[in-house]
């Protein structure tokens, strides 16, 4: 027994004809579809209910008997069977195969993909800029076929399948009508156009792999994880795309002597007891050279003074970072008899007297107004 009025399900009055009944359905049913339908139960609840009131209101038997007795006697049948596939078919009668049709459109030209490159350079190379050769291997266009993939002097004809479309068309008879669905061509793959003499060189496949040479210039100022991008140098476009990109990834080797924070660079050197004490101008080791340092009197173990201006330079403007260079005090482990003597005197002169103060009087100092 029907649990609703079947003409209140189609919204139909019960004197509705043929016509009228059907485009009812059609409507319902592109609108309840649990393919499109947010609710996917409740959907399909009342996707049943539809198909079932149309089974028996668009059979001229079944009608009359439901309009007599208010029921089908055998029992409806719970419309047509679609099945669990049946949903994706009524689907593409509705929307047409869209998986095909996108295989289809994806036939056209495509670009080669990106490729990655890596090298290491030296924080002087980095510092200075430089040039690499750089040798690999990708998939180019095909010199013979010039990319098209068919042997030089004979044509890429259109495909007698699908009429160069790439696509064909089904039409059938169904509870909505006549629906046509469509799908790649499977002779053409969806290009829509067939090679009858493939290229002997890249086997119609329109690019072959080949080695590449390229000179890179590295620009001074780059920074670890650096990247240079070389258009047009990646793999070959499909079917007439254009071109990848080639992207180099720049490593820096790490240092012996000096370090790297962005801009600026760091080095430590060793000065003499004499010259911390009395004070000195000294050669300190810069990435670019030598560069002359006044060492105050007194600088004790440890200091770092900075250098403005001689740190990297920057890759996008004239701007440098600076050069920070910590003094170590060395102390001598070997002295003559003259240089004991000397220290000694130093000593006795309450030279090796070390000004400390309490803890206390630190703490005072520090919460003393100023």
């Amino acid at each position: 027994m029907p649990t609703r009025d079947y003409y209140e399900v189609l919204g139909v009055a019960k004197g509705a004809s043929g016509e009228e009944i059907k485009r009812a359905y059609r409507a319902l049913a592109r609108e309840h579809h649990p393919d499109v339908a947010r609710d996917k139960s409740a959907a399909e609840h009342r996707f049943k209910e539809i198909n079932e009131a149309y089974e028996v209101l668009s059979d001229a038997g079944k009608r009359e008997q439901y309009d007599r007795f208010g029921h089908v006697g055998n029992g409806a049948s719970g419309g047509p069977d679609f099945g669990a596939a049946g949903f994706g078919d009524i689907f593409d009668m509705f929307f047409g195969n869209v998986r095909g049709a996108s295989q289809a459109r994806r036939a056209g030209p495509e670009r080669g993909s990106d490729l990655r490159y890596d090298i290491e350079i030296s924080l002087e190379e980095a510092f200075h800029g430089t040039t690499k050769d750089i040798v690999f291997d990708r998939l180019a266009g095909c010199d013979a076929c010039k990319g098209s993939g068919a042997k030089p002097g004979t044509m890429i004809v259109p495909c007698e399948r699908c009429g160069g479309s790439g696509l064909l068309r089904t039409a059938r008879q169904t509870p909505l009508g006549q629906m046509v669905t469509q799908s790649a061509c499977p002779r053409c793959g969806g290009e829509g156009h067939v090679i009858a003499q493939p290229c002997e060189t890249c086997a119609g496949r329109g690019r072959r792999e080949k080695e590449t040479r390229l000179t890179i210039t590295v620009p001074a100022g780059v920074d670890d994880g650096s990247r240079i991008r070389i258009a047009g140098s990646g793999e070959g476009g499909v079917r007439g795309g254009p071109t990848g990109d080639l992207y180099v990834y720049i490593a820096i080797a790490p240092h012996r002597l000096f370090k790297r924070d962005g801009r600026d660079t760091f080095v430590s050197v060793p000065v003499s007891f004499s010259e911390a004490a009395l004070g000195a101008t000294i050669d300190v080791p810069s990435i670019g050279g030598d560069v002359e340092m006044t060492l105050p009197a007194g600088t004790q173990s440890g200091t770092t003074l900075r250098l403005r201006g001689y740190g990297m330079p920057s890759v996008r403007g004239p701007q440098r970072g600076d050069h920070h260079v910590t003094v170590q005090v060395v102390v001598p482990t070997k002295l003559n008899k003259r240089q004991r003597d000397l220290l000694e005197a130093y000593a006795d002169a309450g030279g090796d007297t070390i000004e400390s103060r309490t803890f206390f009087e630190r703490v005072k100092d520090a919460f003393r107004p100023e």
